[in-house]
């Protein structure tokens, strides 16, 4: 499955398919805190696999395996304070991507929304799809830079920004978008497709409804997949059928 089309591909027919994949922190840790460096290793191979391929790839990673500012919050921190502490979580998954796609020789670059000129450079859209241009995959770092966003949402505004054809949302511990949480639901149903609109009027959570608003306001598919299959990521990224497409009627 590919959902470029002649509308998002304006510039050029021959342009190569450009996605925006959303990892999870969670997966990063292997269930624990902290990077478990195998785990990050296997995620860089399936990325370079598809690069490979011709793919042009960006990446936002969240930071659930060091900081959630929704959780600390709870245990009594100030909000803000706390989802900054997040985003300097999501900087150190980005550095550890970086190193092992490196390791198998592919060129990244890691871009913050925070400035940390020593480990990254800032967050510049034309750089970025210059850097994409030219086969390097690009690591979103920081989030938004600001509290009170989601990665979820900030890889649905990279995508936009950097012109890509498809959010790809990959989750850890689910294999797409159900009617109700599969980890609780054994009945639940997963949707091979559905719309924007549904997944909003429905309050599905799997991903945050501002991250689906943006992409149904603005007619960029997405599509929900578990990253835990052997070589779903590189599947997800070629364009094949995986997961949950979410489109805007």
């Amino acid at each position: 499955m590919t959902t470029v089309t002649p509308e998002s591909t304006a510039l050029g027919a021959s342009r190569p398919r450009r996605v925006l994949l959303k990892l999870s922190g969670e997966a990063f840790g292997g269930g624990a805190v902290g990077v478990d460096p195998d785990v990050v290793r296997g995620i860089a191979r399936q990325i370079a696999a598809g690069v490979r391929e011709g793919v042009e790839v960006a990446v936002v990673v969240g930071g659930g395996n060091f900081f959630r500012g929704a959780e600390l919050q709870q245990k009594g921190m100030e909000r803000s304070r706390a989802d900054y502490m997040g985003m300097l979580g999501t900087v150190m998954n980005c550095l550890a991507l970086q190193d092992f796609l490196e390791k198998e020789g592919i060129d990244t670059r890691v871009q913050t929304a925070i400035t940390m000129g020593q480990v990254a450079e800032p967050y510049i859209p034309r750089r970025a799809i210059r850097h994409l241009e030219k086969g390097r995959v690009v690591i979103f770092g920081a989030g938004a830079g600001m509290p009170y966003f989601s990665t979820d949402t900030v890889s649905a505004q990279r995508a936009l920004e950097c012109q890509c054809d498809e959010v790809l949302m990959s989750k850890h511990g689910v294999d797409g978008v159900y009617d109700s949480d599969p980890r609780t639901n054994p009945d639940a149903k997963r949707y091979d497709r559905l719309s924007f609109t549904e997944a909003l009027r429905s309050g599905l959570k799997v991903v945050d409804a501002a991250a689906f608003s943006l992409c149904m306001e603005n007619k960029l598919p997405m599509v929900v997949f578990g990253m835990d299959g052997e070589g779903d990521i590189t599947r997800a990224l070629r364009g094949d059928r995986i997961g949950t497409l979410v489109w805007a009627t």
